[in-house]
């Protein structure tokens, strides 16, 4: 068996709208497409004896069990090795389970498709799976043990932490997106300029002056202690020879550590005499230029939490450590307590393993113990200096025992160091009373402090303490984050529908971010070239932080490729689906491509609006597919879908006695005369009034006054400014250019009804064939071109995408030959050489019908020429 490719989907895609993160494997079952599973002997006893586990999985029987009957009866490799890829993520705690396996359209290949929580996981999975079904198949021993370990410390190194994950999620219950901006923890919620940004438990809002004085510990009780907070008695000190003075100021028992330290890092507790003090002061000088020497406060370990001034949650920290029962050895208690199922590997469950190192030895050896010393009943034994969860310690919630003045004091400690999220330590022998007469201390005060131990205690009531700073960022009642985004699809005129919604927006008032088949704009600057309508140029319009408006063109590439960029729209506008494309990525009909483009208007928000060509029958059906609003356009006022929709009140955009109008209901709104839109050629561009009628449909929609569009549609002129590659006519002094992206058969109808229109005493078409189309559609594209034209040039694009020079020109020719056996063909491989060419052999009063498909090198040629003329040459030359 053979692994093709591994996509990994990130947003809604075709596989699933709802279910975003899906690995999709491309597997060639090679010579096992021939052997089923009930054809391979002992297959399924092995695989009970594997995964016993599985006996879960209901699959298509519905009922535990049914996987295994499903396997008994013969079902193909691609279906198991779906089912093994979810079932190793479960036993490496990452509990998924969502899979289908379908015909890729080809005999033997398919796509095996299944959920992950973790991407470099699911990929991971997605290979070892593959290995373990062929050890299952050969009979041979596999060891599934360094596989489910590679996978959890993969889930550790790349998993937002508890603390962020849980601001995400409480985010995402809100419904505000929100998109990872680093392999850590910076996270961005909400989009464009209404974006907030988190880091851990740092926020856009978070003062650097807190975070600064937060880390320097002796700023820190210095304006505590001048605000009459307790805090313990210290000396900080750089050099060795200071610790013996120190030691004697603060007295022992102390404790050191760094200035700067944070995660328990370098700090040592309970320091009896001067020796002791020295080992600490290196380990503390390991991790901080100065060292902090305090009183060491006896008592609980506390934690406070702060958020936005207002205490809401307390905690009770207790460091990782055993009980002993008269029997067994430290080593085996240790054992025995990390067999709780609630602890588990890093962050994965409500407790951390706890772990046997140099620290925790010497730790031991400290307190006259080692790993094979037999603890008496009851005695505990420390094994971790510091309290915190990830080193195996637990929490105790204590929330609602805190006495009134220690939560007085906390909150002013929180405005005092001037931090919105707030960690505050505290050693006291009981929290319900104030420090003042327990003789607790505060010991430090943290920036970013984590939430695990509130989100998640190990006794005690569970605190939701990501809301409180969800309510700081988005003080607003149902304040999302979100901007308007308009995602438009289609397989013809999407970029240009595209950009006329953008101008809209932009003359509306609004910065408009947008993407293009050639490029992202940031209020109309080119800021990255090329074809950007995947997912990470949706991206990086909706990170950016001076847009608040958003138009998104999608094409079926990103979208199989990784998925959509962005959760939901607010409207989502379906230009038309014409066959292209069709034998990729194993869509193999034009049905399945509408399935694929069905996907954007999916995702509309329930108040937002579907917006569809009532024209196309397979535009039309999505309809049944979305849960949002629907508005529809028709170039047929009379077109019976757009009646249904007017008698029911609905919002309707048609063409109608020479006017682009809107209808709300059976009213009209007429925005322009067609011959009127300068894109239109004087209404002679069919094509180009429907973009239109998409366009003010989507802007209207959108709160955009029919008087904003007749301006914008007055001043969307087709240019190689504002549409290049789309129906630019260059008019020279005995001959005219017309230059288009069109690359389809579709496209190709579009410009000939055009371009018939055009008065010209002799048409020349520039074509080139294009590798990764079928040879159905470069024959057409060759037959519309010998119909449209008095004589053709076959040029090349500068990719073959997979097939020879030869064949392509083959395939032209043979269309051309279908349409028009005596037509004029010359070909000339280098685009530039076919354009002069052309031009330097034009007519008077002929047009050059040039296709295009590496726009901006063509613009560039035939806008040189056009300021050789200009100066006064008359002959064009390479």
């Amino acid at each position: 068996m053979k692994i093709r490719e591994i996509n990994a989907m990130r947003g809604p895609n075709y596989w699933s709208v709802r279910r975003h993160k899906l690995i999709v494997m491309v597997l060639d079952l090679e010579n096992m497409e021939e052997f089923p599973s009930n054809k391979i002997s002992g297959f399924l006893d092995r695989l009970k004896e594997m995964f016993p586990s599985m006996y879960s999985h209901r699959c298509s029987v519905g009922e535990p069990g049914g996987f295994f009957q499903r396997v008994e009866e013969g079902t193909w490799m691609g279906h198991i090795i779906e089912h093994i890829a979810l079932e190793i993520q479960t036993l490496a705690g990452m509990d998924t389970g969502f899979g289908r396996t379908r015909d890729y359209g080809e005999v033997g290949v398919y796509n095996v498709v299944f959920s992950y929580m973790e991407e470099n996981v699911g990929r991971y999975a997605a290979e070892a799976s593959v290995k373990i079904c062929e050890a299952l198949i050969a009979a041979e021993d596999y060891d599934l043990e360094p596989d489910i370990q590679r996978m959890r410390e993969l889930r550790e190194s790349s998993r937002l932490g508890p603390s962020t994950g849980s601001i995400v999620e409480e985010a995402e219950s809100r419904g505000i997106p929100w998109i990872r901006l680093n392999q850590y923890s910076l996270c961005q919620l909400g989009y464009g300029a209404n974006q907030k940004r988190i880091q851990a438990t740092v926020t856009s809002e978070t003062s650097s002056i807190g975070v600064e004085l937060a880390c320097d510990k002796e700023d820190t009780k210095y304006l505590l202690e001048q605000a009459e907070v307790e805090v313990p008695r210290g000396d900080i000190i750089s050099r060795e020879r200071s610790l013996e003075e120190a030691c004697r100021y603060v007295g022992f028992p102390l404790v050191i550590k760094p200035i700067d330290g944070n995660h328990g890092r370098g700090i040592t507790v309970d320091i009896q005499n001067l020796e002791e003090a020295k080992v600490a002061f290196h380990a503390a000088k390991e991790v901080s230029r100065r060292v902090i020497v305090e009183k060491f406060i006896t008592g609980e370990d506390y934690r406070l939490l702060v958020i936005n001034n207002v205490l809401v949650a307390g905690a009770k920290r207790t460091p990782a450590h055993v009980v002993g029962d008269g029997k067994s050895t430290v080593e085996n208690l240790i054992i025995e307590v990390n067999k709780d199922p609630r602890r588990g590997y890093g962050h994965e469950k409500v407790l951390t393993q706890i772990t046997i190192n140099d620290l925790t030895k010497t730790i031991i050896k400290d307190a006259g113990k080692s790993l094979d010393s037999v603890l008496d009943q009851g005695e505990i034994l420390i094994l971790k200096d510091t309290a915190n969860l990830s080193t195996g310690g637990t929490a105790e919630d204590i929330t609602d025992i805190i006495h009134p003045a220690n939560v007085s004091m906390a909150e002013r400690i929180s405005k005092i160091i001037d931090l919105d999220i707030c960690g505050i330590d505290i050693m006291t022998d009981d929290i319900s009373k104030p420090l003042s007469e327990t003789g607790g201390a505060v010991l430090e005060v943290n920036a970013g402090p984590g939430f695990r131990m509130h989100l998640a205690p190990t006794t005690g009531l569970p605190r939701n303490v990501a809301a409180p700073v969800i309510d700081k960022l988005f003080p607003k009642q149902g304040d999302t984050g979100r901007i308007p985004i308009t995602a438009i699809t289609g397989t013809n005129g999407k970029t240009t529908t595209s950009r006329l919604i953008a101008h809209m927006a932009k003359m509306k008032g609004y910065r408009v971010g947008y993407t293009t088949s050639d490029g992202v704009y940031i209020q109309n600057r080119l800021l990255m070239t090329g074809d950007c309508t995947g997912p990470a140029s949706a991206e990086f319009v909706l990170k950016d932080p001076t847009v608040n408006y958003a138009v998104l063109e999608c094409a079926r590439g990103g979208l199989l490729r990784a998925g959509l960029g962005f959760k939901n729209c607010d409207v989502a506008v379906v230009t038309n689906v014409a066959a292209d494309h069709l034998g990729l990525k194993g869509i193999h009909t034009i049905e399945q491509l509408a399935r694929v483009k069905g996907v954007i208007p999916e995702t509309v928000l329930p108040d937002g609006y579907a917006v569809l060509n009532a024209d196309d029958d397979l535009v039309y059906e999505m309809r049944r597919s979305i849960n949002c609003n629907l508005a529809l356009f028709s170039m047929n006022e009379e077109n019976t879908r757009i009646k249904a929709l007017q008698r029911r009140g609905g919002l309707t955009a048609v063409y109608e006695n020479g006017y682009v109008t809107i209808c709300k209901g059976e009213w009209k709104m007429r925005v322009m005369k067609a011959e009127h839109i300068p894109l239109t050629y004087g209404g002679k561009a069919e094509f180009m009034i429907q973009n239109v009628l998409a366009a003010v449909l989507a802007a209207h929609v959108q709160g955009i006054r029919i008087e904003d569009m007749k301006v914008a549609l007055e001043t969307f002129i087709p240019s190689a400014a504002q549409t290049p590659g789309r129906l630019n006519l260059f008019k020279f002094e005995n001959f005219s250019i017309l230059l288009d992206y069109a690359h389809n058969p579709a496209g190709m109808r579009a410009l000939k009804k055009f371009s018939d229109n055009l008065e010209a005493t002799h048409k020349v078409c520039i074509i080139a064939g294009i590798g990764d189309r079928r040879e159905e559609d470069n024959n057409m594209i060759g037959s519309i071109a010998a119909e449209m034209s008095d004589e053709i040039i076959i040029r090349q694009d500068k990719r073959l995408r997979g097939k020879t020079e030869e064949e392509l020109i083959k395939m032209l020719d043979d269309g051309i030959k279908m349409a028009n056996p005596k037509i004029k063909t010359t070909i000339i491989p280098s685009e530039k050489e076919a354009i002069t060419h052309a031009v330097n052999n034009a007519k008077k009063g002929s047009l050059i019908i040039l296709c295009s498909d590496v726009v901006p090198d063509a613009l560039a040629l035939v806008q040189k020429f056009k300021a050789q003329e200009a100066s006064g040459e008359k002959i064009f030359a390479t």
